[in-house]
């Protein structure tokens, strides 16, 4: 028997595609852990990413590129383990799909028998092609990843929005063309002028996935502890919080510390007696 859930009777890949057919939204969120995939489980929401954000939100780096595809999998896994109902897509993390195509069937055979995922999702655009090619011939679901593409933020020149400008719109609709011609499934598109992530959304017969692209994509991925508010100090424009979290926790640790030292906690309530 398998260590990960199933997930019969939940979304499946011909949910996220008919999804788009009918004119109806899709929401995503990420997730790397199975405290959170069990709340993430009980909501609505149609897809889970285990995101290589997990980088900047789990692990303290400043960037994805550190992470690794152990760190993935460790991750993925945690979460296919609970999770019963959405669609669960785990990130290809930095070069584990650039360099071959034998490396990409490799690495991304590992990340679904290993993560538990149901799909991967590569970041690049003509250049992943084949790979994306090779890796639906042999059964694996890609989504794929245009705009804002954080594992090349050196590249890209930092965090700034993508495809200002005539040649930079041209590039990236030729790009999405593309990856849909070469297999995936769907497609993220992060930190995109509205009108362009209008534009590429019609021209595409797959759903996209915007993250700071405007309402008009056929779904919406957000960071889950960025829309939870964790951290105060963390505003792109892009982001709505949905809770202060970070807060809450604060002043429940605050409290905590507070009654241990007074000698508050535990009382009678919290005590065996007999």
């Amino acid at each position: 028997m398998s260590k990960y859930n199933s997930r019969e009777g939940g979304v499946t890949l011909a949910t996220v595609l008919k999804r788009k057919a009918d004119g109806l939204k899709l929401s995503m969120v990420t997730c790397y852990d199975a405290a959170f995939a069990r709340l993430v489980d009980a909501s609505g929401v149609d897809m889970v990413l285990v995101g290589d954000s997990l980088g900047n939100v789990m692990l303290g780096h400043d960037s994805t590129i550190p992470v690794t595809l152990d760190d993935m999998i460790h991750h993925s896994a945690a979460v296919a383990r609970v999770l019963t109902r959405p669609f669960l897509v785990i990130d290809m993390p930095f070069m584990t799909c650039q360099v071959s195509v034998e490396q990409t069937l490799a690495n991304c055979t590992r990340a679904i028998q290993l993560g538990g995922a149901q799909a991967v999702k590569i970041e690049g655009g003509k250049a992943i092609c084949s790979q994306v090619t090779a890796l639906v011939n042999a059964g694996i679901p890609v989504m794929g990843h245009l705009g804002l593409t954080p594992q090349s933020v050196h590249a890209l020149g930092g965090y700034k929005v993508q495809g200002r400008g005539d040649v930079a719109r041209k590039k990236l609709i030729e790009e999405a063309k593309s990856l849909e011609a070469a297999g995936i499934f769907a497609l993220v598109l992060e930190m995109v002028p509205a009108a362009l992530a209008a534009e590429i959304s019609k021209a595409l017969t797959i759903p996209t996935i915007g993250i700071g692209a405007g309402p008009d994509c056929d779904g919406q991925v957000l960071v889950l502890h960025d829309l939870l508010g964790f951290d105060d100090d963390f505003n792109p424009k892009f982001l709505k919080k949905y809770a202060s979290l970070g807060k809450s926790v604060r002043d429940a640790l605050a409290t905590y510390d507070r009654e241990v030292k007074a000698g508050e906690f535990p009382g009678r309530a919290q005590s065996f007696l007999e």
